[in-house]
């Protein structure tokens, strides 16, 4: 059982309370702390002081005071007003990511909600009730306040929940549990839509997938380096020592360990070649690079998943703070990179699958037997090109931007849920991009038969067979794009350490 407001949230936690394997309580000592920061709220609210957000309006309406009896009608107008999100809505999980992640900031006792506002937002988390969130309209700062707005309207009986791939109006879902709409206390709509949830979302989701794609990255790359014959001299232990950066060592050592007792690469261990192309022989360079911005952005994420993020904050039973930690600029930047790094990794792959085609190192060129009559492998290279060249037009960096919003009172803004929706459409672009290495790696490696690779790669070149044959004379090959693209997604390709036996850790 998950403890929130006690327990620290983990990538593997969330997924676990995002996948239903992992339920979530209150313990009685953070009941305590939500009800005494409650109190606090309460007495500020009635209090001749102002106090943003609580007795006053919001954004440039600062200087707005609400008296007492009107503080329940601002919060519900806020919720209405804000929820101006547009463009599909985001997934259910993802919307599930936000839901967990806001309890768990709330439960932090900063927030200064009721304790029966989050007792709710737990029971739509226990019954799998998940609001339907829009992915465009926020701007990373006062937090994702559309995105949050729509999260939270279930609560006034409006917007909608997911059932199935259905999306329901929120009124009819909350009648057949026999559940009644919410009326919003003071701050309480404040509390729930100023944080950075949804920006937060994307980034988990994000590195989960992720730490997949890196890891297969290495694999395709070691098939390349099959098909073509490629040197192990770059991937030696004593070289890596002498520039220790932690991810470029990860990647020589699993590389080390792909091509382990390959009787493929020992065949030519006395040929003549100097060296290999970079898209070979820098893989722990490159495939490294991407690890290390893999590792920082991991750090931030786990930072701001136990984080309070609203605004303003609880300080104590007399104080409350009208700060920025709403702001999304920590997790917009590391998305930004972490979303030029992931870009790499297609672009170095992409190099891989053109050489594979060159006619060089005795493989025949556009990997057939029969070119000509046969055009063989050539155009599905021009297929991750495309990808490759979509990828970097959305490797511009949204966090180098703002508008101003809120006539002003918001100067400056981080634009990182657009930094998190890019981050994971060039991951989508990088799964079929490594689907079609695959399909280049098997293909390459068929001509060097009766010769074996390693133990690992044989593994994985038995399941690419049962999917998809050998090329012998063309053939509609989309279909074989297509089962490998599925196979990437499902994660079926073994990339994992514990199976390779490495203990390096990043």
């Amino acid at each position: 059982m998950f403890k929130f407001g006690t327990d620290t949230l983990t990538l593997n936690r969330i997924d676990q309370l995002t996948n239903g394997t992992l339920k979530g309580e209150i313990t009685t000592a953070v009941r305590k702390r939500i009800n005494t920061s409650r109190k606090t709220v309460e007495n500020l609210a009635k209090g001749a002081q102002a106090v943003y957000g609580i007795n006053t309006g919001f954004g440039p309406l600062c200087d707005t005071k609400i008296s007492e009896a009107e503080t329940g009608q601002l919060q519900r107008n806020l919720l209405l007003s804000h929820a101006v999100g547009v463009g599909k809505p985001i997934s259910k999980s993802l919307s599930k990511m936000m839901l967990i992640c806001k309890i768990h900031a709330l439960c932090q006792a900063h927030s200064g909600v009721r304790l029966s506002l989050i007792e709710t937002l737990i029971y739509w988390l226990d019954n799998d009730l998940i609001p339907v969130v829009p992915e465009q309209g926020s701007v990373g700062a006062s937090g994702d306040l559309a995105p949050l707005a729509h999260l939270f309207l279930p609560l006034l009986g409006e917007g909608e929940f997911w059932v199935s791939d259905r999306c329901v109006p929120a009124k009819n879902i909350l009648t057949k549990f026999q559940r009644m709409p919410l009326a919003l206390e003071a701050k309480e709509g404040l509390a729930l839509i100023n944080g950075t949830q949804f920006i937060l979302a994307h980034a988990i989701q994000g590195l989960q997938r992720m730490a997949y794609l890196l890891d297969l990255a290495d694999v395709a790359g070691a098939m390349s380096l099959e098909g073509a014959q490629g040197s192990q001299a770059p991937f030696k232990k004593e070289l890596h020592q002498l520039r220790p950066f932690r991810g470029n060592i990860k990647v020589a050592e699993r590389l080390r360990t792909l091509v382990k007792d390959s009787e493929n690469m020992a065949s030519h261990n006395d040929c003549d070649r100097v060296q290999d192309p970079y898209s070979l022989r820098c893989m722990p360079q490159v495939h490294g690079a991407s690890r290390n911005a893999w590792s920082h952005l991991e750090e931030l994420v786990n930072i701001e998943m136990n984080a309070v993020t609203d605004n303003p904050v609880i300080i104590n039973n007399k104080e409350a703070i009208s700060g920025g930690n709403f702001h999304g600029q920590s997790l917009a930047m590391a998305l930004d990179y972490i979303t030029l790094a992931a870009a790499e990794l297609g672009n170095i792959a992409d190099r891989r699958c053109y050489l594979l085609l060159e006619n060089k190192n005795g493989l025949p060129r556009l990997l057939t037997q029969h070119a000509g009559l046969n055009s063989g492998m050539m155009i599905p290279q021009y297929t991750t090109a495309a990808l490759v060249t979509e990828n970097k037009t959305l490797c511009f960096p949204a966090s180098a931007d703002s508008i101003p919003t809120s006539l002003g009172q918001e100067d400056h803004v981080s634009m990182g849920s657009i930094s998190g929706r890019k981050f994971n459409q060039v991951l989508d672009n990088l799964e079929k991009i490594f689907a079609i290495e695959l399909l280049y790696g098997a293909q390459a490696i068929s001509f060097r038969r009766p010769l074996k690779c390693s133990d690992f790669i044989e593994h994985n070149l038995k399941l690419i067979r049962t999917k998809v044959p050998k090329l012998e004379d063309d053939r509609l090959m989309k279909n074989d794009i297509d089962q490998l693209i599925t196979i990437v997604q499902q994660q079926q390709i073994v990339v994992d350490d514990i199976a390779m036996g490495i203990t390096t850790k990043m």
